[in-house]
């Protein structure tokens, strides 16, 4: 690999004790340990109204998504982690990508998603871990440009899945989300090529 790609690593939920963050940050070391270079972020730290047009054309994008812009843009991949709201994607995660996706001092903002490579992780309490929320994202995220890999992990019963060590118990998910981490490290740097 000539270069390690950079992959932007969160989960579409504000919650402390969020599932899903506890996911990412489990994605976020095995991307390390296969040659990436992933920068773990939480949503929290980038609070932005519901997107509003008129509110865009009166203020600007907030300062929160002009700081997200300047993350993203700097990451190759993305790695994300998603909760499912009702079987759909969560209010928050389709908020930040409203907002990133707005065009802004003349550069578009689905030439920041453009190129880029994603997979996608869930967790849920529920008896499919997410699944039906994961086809919402891959849909979003294949429609503004993201080349969105074919695998993905949902992990159910997420109140039962994971160790006091933080880790997944059932080593079939461990050992998925670690194919899944190697593949979008090479998949990710392949395309930087």
């Amino acid at each position: 690999m000539s270069r390690q790609p950079r992959i932007l690593v969160f989960a579409g939920s504000t919650r402390q004790a969020s599932f899903n963050k506890r996911l990412a940050r489990l994605g976020a070391a095995r991307l390390e340990a296969h040659g990436g270079r992933p920068t773990l972020i939480d949503l929290a730290d980038y609070p932005m109204p519901l997107y509003d047009g008129d509110r865009e054309a009166e203020q600007g994008l907030p300062e929160a998504a002009l700081a997200l812009r300047e993350r993203l843009a700097d990451h190759q991949g993305l790695l994300i982690a998603s909760p499912e709201y009702n079987g759909l994607i969560t209010p928050l995660l389709k908020n930040t990508i409203d907002w990133l996706t707005r065009p802004h001092r003349g550069d578009s903002g689905l030439a920041l998603f453009q190129g880029r490579t994603a997979a996608l992780v869930a967790a849920s309490p529920g008896a499919l871990g997410g699944l039906r929320g994961l086809v919402t994202v891959r849909q979003l995220l294949g429609n503004i440009g993201v080349t969105v890999l074919p695998d993905q992990l949902a992990v159910a019963r997420a109140g039962e899945a994971f160790g006091e060590d933080g880790e997944l118990v059932d080593e079939p998910q461990r050992e998925r989300l670690d194919a899944l981490c190697r593949r979008l490290v090479q998949d990710t740097a392949r395309l930087q090529d």
